[in-house]
């Protein structure tokens, strides 16, 4: 039988978790009443870093229900590394890995259908939104926009997908295998090319709490998506440049002719508004360099992605040995 685990980041989810961990447990008690997965499958939540009763709420859940689990990092690490946390301390244990925020808006009982395909041999499994229409305009427009331009740019993704997915152990431990600390995992589990399988639903409103990614985020997100896996944009500054250049070589043209013609006037304006093109052109290409400089940087220090302060999943494994 197989041995499913549920990795479940969250940050400042203590309205959210009562809710959340119920759903969770009712699936997996499905899966295992339906002899599709292991009884010795677990609900795993990755603390990141939380301020308020996340922590104690996980805690006492764990000591609850012997599927439920938690993983406390020392800080915030952010969402994408709380991810890796999570899967890297499962990788070894379980045969499949579920990832799903804690905030429900993904349909809990995909799960099942993913399951499904999991079995039936797909090693990484897509869920994938059947609409939009909860999303505000705004949003579901900068969101077509986005895959739009990654299309663009080379970088095959699964539109409408996002960290809702289940992964076999192996394709878990391949995407371990890369080694960035700029992670953009809707990116990077395209690029393992394992048998892959989607699984649409309908995706809900969050059930309580407050979201973790407000628009300032959600830029930040976006633009690590492009930068991570694209040289374009330091390609498109390249370009630019010669544009100026030869939009440049035709005003010299045109002045001298209107020199030589007799025909000077004073152009103050004209040169000012020219200087301040140049300079916010010039100010916008050194910031998108700056931002592949600011990667390398991070990824040649090869700091660690994360730090588990507890692991109560590696205690109850500790556990389970030691009264053998």
């Amino acid at each position: 039988m197989k041995r499913l685990a549920i990795v479940v980041p969250c940050f400042n989810e203590e309205e959210v978790l009562p809710i959340t961990v119920p759903e969770l447990e009712r699936v997996i008690f499905e899966l295992i009443q339906a002899q599709k997965i292991s009884v010795d499958s677990q609900i795993v939540f990755v603390d990141d870093g939380s301020h308020d009763q996340t922590w104690p709420l996980i805690e006492h859940f764990t000591d609850s229900d012997d599927h439920v689990t938690g993983i406390k990092l020392s800080r915030n690490f952010g969402h994408q590394d709380a991810l890796i946390a999570g899967l890297t301390s499962v990788v070894s244990s379980f045969d499949a890995v579920v990832t799903i925020d804690a905030d429900l808006q993904d349909d809990v009982n995909a799960i099942k259908q993913m399951v499904d395909c999991f079995l039936a041999g797909a090693e990484v499994v897509y869920g994938v939104r059947s609409s939009r229409q909860t999303d505000t305009w705004f949003k579901r427009s900068t969101a077509e926009g986005f895959y739009k331009t990654m299309n663009f740019l080379g970088v095959h993704m699964v539109p409408d997908s996002a960290d809702f997915r289940l992964l076999s152990q192996r394709a878990t431990q391949t995407l371990l295998d890369y080694p960035e600390r700029n992670l953009f995992l809707r990116g990077i589990v395209p690029l393992l090319g394992f048998r892959s399988a989607k699984v649409s639903y309908e995706r809900h409103a969050r059930v309580a709490g407050v979201s973790k990614y407000p628009l300032k985020k959600m830029i930040r997100f976006a633009v690590d998506g492009i930068t991570s896996f694209s040289t374009a944009p330091i390609k498109l500054i390249m370009n630019l440049g010669f544009l100026i250049v030869l939009i440049c070589i035709g005003l010299l043209i045109y002045t001298l002719v209107q020199k030589i013609q007799g025909r000077v006037v004073s152009g103050w304006s004209s040169l000012m508004i020219s200087v301040w093109a140049l300079g916010g052109v010039q100010l916008i290409c050194i910031s998108v360099i700056g931002e592949y400089v600011g990667k390398i940087f991070t990824e040649v220090k090869q700091r660690p992605r994360f730090t588990i302060e507890r692991n109560l999943l590696q205690e109850q494994i500790e556990a389970k040995s030691s009264n053998k």
